[in-house]
């Protein structure tokens, strides 16, 4: 019980600064400088060496057009991969598999809806014609819906399991079906901090993303007992709230603009995703926010939930600017959102400028 004392001592105060964290931001630097022991390599851009085991592999990567995926797909570009790009938005992708051939990659594209195991099927075959093989396969394609759990339809919740948990058991399937046959490989599906720890607003997202993390592990089970657990391996990659064009693509039925507090930049997960390509990791929480999360939700569940949902509830509920109901991208591609990163962060802090700013002028105390 000795040894415990520590680790238990240092986290309650990490949880507790976070907490404060909420309310005070003074103390966001504090709670910075307490989990920056947290924090990970894995966020870097790949060494040399690295880089030189990647050269020549060949990467699915679903969701290519935009986000995460379209980070990936021009960063494995640089690194001299061959990449096969998968989303909705052909014309999108045909830019990207551009981007990642001038970069001194190969791409090639297959339009795509993970949703429908007909599609997969056809992104598994078209990657073996034109390259021979998969080394890593990477289930990325996700989309979001945010609000209180009883006023978003059933068929926005329908179609997010679909997309999120079908669309990732179709893809593991197929990739496990190649990396037997071919005897190796490496499949990454990417998780959400919410596959650990829940928040409020996002209970069906939330929810397939966990299922994604209790896929990982099943397979990662069922491996080892196959006897291939050398040759074959599963990650899932677990970020924070990231600045991508997720958050103008989600359903959003919470009456305010789609938002969440310290948000990281997609550069440290387009990084992650790729690290964890080569490297033995079973699960991989991205930054100190996911990894402090992670671990606090291990050691104090109940406490870590309740801190978590009052951040969303002050950042999406009770701070951000009204919006109109949406659907999203959820069943037809947007057109808008084509980039890594979408700006997110600076539209939040302008919103939180001229909310400061109508509070002033109201008659409630400035800060």
């Amino acid at each position: 019980m000795q040894n415990l004392r520590l680790p238990f001592h240092f986290f309650s105060k990490v949880i507790s600064s976070l907490n404060q964290a909420v309310t005070r931001p003074e103390n966001i630097m504090i709670t910075a400088a307490l989990l920056l022991l947290l924090s990970s390599c894995a966020t870097k851009q790949l060494s040399k060496s690295g880089q030189r085991k990647v050269s020549g592999k060949t990467f699915v990567v679903t969701g290519a057009s935009s986000g995460f995926g379209k980070g990936v797909a021009l960063q494995l570009g640089q690194y001299q991969a061959n990449v096969v790009l998968a989303a909705r938005r052909g014309e999108l992708l045909e830019e990207v598999a551009d981007e990642v051939r001038k970069a001194g990659g190969k791409a090639i594209v297959v339009v795509t809806d993970v949703a429908k195991a007909e599609d997969m099927q056809r992104l598994a075959d078209s990657s073996a014609k034109a390259f021979g093989h998969v080394d890593v396969w990477i289930n990325n394609a996700g989309v979001g819906a945010i609000g209180r759990f009883e006023d978003i339809p059933s068929e926005e919740y329908s179609r997010l399991v679909d997309v999120n948990l079908k669309g990732v058991i179709y893809g593991s399937q197929m990739a496990m079906k190649m990396f037997k046959a071919q005897g190796y490989g490496k499949l990454v599906n990417v998780g959400s901090v919410e596959s650990a720890t829940p928040l409020a607003y996002h209970a069906t997202y939330g929810s397939t993303k966990t299922a994604v993390r209790g896929l990982g592990n099943v397979l990662h089970q069922e491996i080892r007992l196959s006897g291939n657990k050398k040759k074959i391996k599963v990650v899932t990659v677990m970020p924070w709230a990231v600045d991508t064009p997720f958050w103008r693509h989600a359903a959003n039925y919470s009456g305010r603009t789609p938002r969440m507090a310290a948000m990281d930049g997609p550069s440290k997960v387009v990084n992650a995703i790729i690290f964890s390509s080569l490297h033995r990791k079973r699960e991989l929480p991205v930054g100190w926010k996911a990894r402090g999360s992670y671990i606090s939700h291990r050691l104090f569940p109940h406490l870590t939930e309740r801190i978590s949902a009052n951040i969303a509830h002050r950042s999406q509920i009770k701070n951000a600017p009204p919006a109109p109901a949406t659907s999203g991208s959820v069943f037809t591609p947007m057109e808008a959102g084509k980039e890594v990163d979408d700006d997110v962060r600076k539209r939040m802090k302008e919103e939180n400028k001229q909310r400061k700013r109508g509070k002033g002028e109201g008659g409630r105390e400035k800060r």
